[in-house]
């Protein structure tokens, strides 16, 4: 067998720590995910207890992971990266709050609140457009 030479390859400290920080600075998958949930999306809200209307329908927005509104009151939220999601609404004197997840282009979730003087609660549902 033939004797192969050892060698040895030395970076400079700088180098190495280039190298580091470069890769640390890469999007990873996870981190390419966080935009998958962007666009609109109209979200309908049923009531399952309280007296307040059913079926009315909010549009988000969804950038990054800032949820807010697309118009029809004051939204506010965030969603994570596996579509875990967060609002608060308010219309008027109305405020909700509620909690669900994105997937793909559909979501669900449930919400309370009080609505026009009513303590509600229910669930929602959410299609991408």
């Amino acid at each position: 067998m033939a004797d192969f030479p050892q060698f040895s390859i030395r970076f400079p400290r700088h180098l190495a720590l280039f190298a580091v920080l470069a890769a640390a600075m890469l999007p990873s998958a996870a981190d390419a995910r966080v935009g998958g949930y962007d666009g609109i999306w109209n979200v309908t809200f049923a009531t399952t207890r309280g007296n307040c209307n059913s079926g009315y329908s909010v549009p988000f927005t969804v950038t990054g992971s800032r949820v807010s509104s697309a118009g029809g009151g004051r939204v506010s939220g965030r969603v994570n990266r596996s579509g875990a999601v967060a609002v608060q609404v308010s219309v008027g004197a109305s405020r909700a709050s509620g909690g669900g997840r994105l997937a793909g282009m559909n979501g669900a979730g449930s919400w309370r609140g009080i609505i026009s003087g009513d303590q509600c609660s229910g669930t929602w549902q959410a299609t991408r457009t």
